[in-house]
């Protein structure tokens, strides 16, 4: 199996206009990231078992700080996991429409390992830039839970512990995703010109209801994201956001004065 080098670059950006980078991921950072707590959560956290998750989340720096996001089990039968999240941290950064995603991760080997890049915001707002489950070795997940479309995208470049170049663009009227430079879906629904969300990094352990749980032999896994940038394109007065027409634009401005 070939595996991308580590230090190779992430893919070019698709449109002709310069995306300054308006968001480069200091997990350590506490004026970017909040650490074990989400309002993804019930309550904001420590656990989640309504989503079939065995997560409880922690605020250990070791969990998540270093950009290795880990999972501990624990005596009660969950996992103390990692989490980070731009919601209620002092800089407060958000993704918006027209804005592109990049990262690099490491794919988790165990079973039960459940990794996510996803944004989030007042009880929804979700796009999944990736999920992963490693019973499921070769496909990544990619959902927009905002208009309601999904992708299972196989490919053989995608194993456990592989590395993946990963770029979501955020367009109106299509969010569009690329693997390893590689475009593989563009949904066609897109968020919405006035969309906007927190982002969320995180590692969860499967309760077993969707994805089986990990094995009982296996106390500790992690999963790795190198590298995570946010690009703002500058589209001048007269350009459109990413996956927006003129003509669809126009059309929305119709609708919103009817």
């Amino acid at each position: 199996m070939h595996e991308p080098n580590p230090g190779s670059p992430l893919p070019g950006p698709r449109s002709a206009a310069a995306p300054d980078v308006v968001f480069t991921a200091d997990f350590t950072s506490e004026r970017q990231w909040v650490a074990g707590r989400s309002w993804a959560y019930p309550d904001g956290g420590p656990v989640n078992p309504g989503d079939d998750k065995l997560d409880h989340l922690v605020a250990d720096p070791a969990f998540s700080r270093s950009g290795v996001f880990r999972a501990r089990r624990r005596p009660d039968g969950r996992w103390n996991t990692g989490l980070l999240t731009t919601e209620g941290s002092q800089d407060g950064f958000e993704v918006r429409t027209g804005d592109i995603l990049e990262a690099r991760v490491r794919l988790p080997r165990e079973i039960g390992a459940w990794p996510a890049i996803w944004t989030w915001r007042d009880g929804g707002q979700e796009v999944d830039v990736f999920e992963y489950h490693p019973d499921n070795p070769d496909l990544l997940e990619f959902t927009n839970h905002v208009r309601g479309s999904n992708r299972y995208f196989r490919d053989d470049m995608i194993s456990p512990g592989a590395w993946a170049d990963l770029r979501t663009e955020f367009g109106a009227r299509s969010v569009v995703w690329w693997v390893n430079g590689r475009r593989v879906f563009a949904d066609q629904r897109g968020t919405g010109r006035n969309w906007h969300a927190y982002l969320i990094v995180n590692l969860s352990v499967c309760g077993g209801r969707y994805h089986p749980p990990p094995r009982r032999e296996t106390s500790e896994m992690s999963y790795r994201v190198s590298r995570l940038v946010v690009r703002r394109p500058d589209y001048g007065l007269t350009a459109q956001p990413l996956g927006a027409t003129a003509e669809e634009e126009g059309a929305d401005e119709q609708k919103a004065g009817a």
